[in-house]
């Protein structure tokens, strides 16, 4: 589990964007819940898609009175470029807690999934075709015409909040799951999946409505 804390990737492409949200889960364990510093963390080659992913959850946190942090100014940007030893997570996890980070807030790609929709205006219901020779005629070009399939990814993304405090053995306290469909551009993506973010937390009452 450790493992998958500094292991992150937050795939933002340009490509309509929709955040759709699928499923949650919550240590049951858990039923106090209030962090004094949270760390937020979101890796992707993008710095730029980064640091405003970051800075949009911080400032969502510090709305509802939770300080807040983004990585992009606490851990150095290459660590993450290569692949890290269970010690040298756990030294820089200690590090984290040492500086006063009682939890980390955690958003990673679990997978991308390539879908098919029907372009619009071929699927139509016309009972005057009473010929088949007209009939094939008319939807052969469904065969032959690549536009009338339409691609479009959908990336499987986890946020997953982590407590850092030792006497509660650094437990995973939330995770959600949700779907990103066809990301547009990268400011509408990120707004988008922080709005689904907070809702949920706020329906879980991790953190309080404004």
């Amino acid at each position: 589990m450790k493992k998958l804390v500094f292991i992150l990737v937050l795939f933002i492409l340009s490509g309509s964007s929709s955040t759709k949200f699928v499923d949650s889960w919550r240590n049951k364990e858990i039923t106090s819940f209030k962090p004094n510093r949270i760390l937020v963390i979101g890796v992707t080659d993008n710095l730029t898609a980064r640091k405003i992913f970051e800075e949009k959850l911080k400032q969502a946190f510090i709305l509802r009175n939770i300080n807040a942090d983004e990585s992009l100014n606490v851990i150095n940007k290459t660590f993450t470029s290569t692949q890290r030893t269970e010690e040298e997570i756990n030294d820089l996890i200690e590090g984290l807690a040492l500086k006063g980070y009682d939890a980390v807030l955690i958003t990673t790609l679990k997978g991308v999934e390539e879908k098919r929709s029907y372009t619009e205006g071929y699927y139509t219901v016309n009972y005057n075709w009473t010929r088949f020779g007209r009939y094939y005629y008319r939807f052969q070009d469904i065969y032959y015409t690549p536009q009338y399939y339409e691609k479009y990814n959908v990336y499987h993304v986890e946020s997953s909040i982590y407590n850092l405090k030792e006497e509660e053995n650094k437990s995973l306290v939330w995770v959600g799951a949700f779907d990103v469909v066809n990301p547009q551009t990268i400011s509408t993506t990120i707004n988008d999946y922080v709005i689904e973010i907070v809702k949920q937390l706020e329906q879980e009452q991790l953190i309080r409505k404004l």
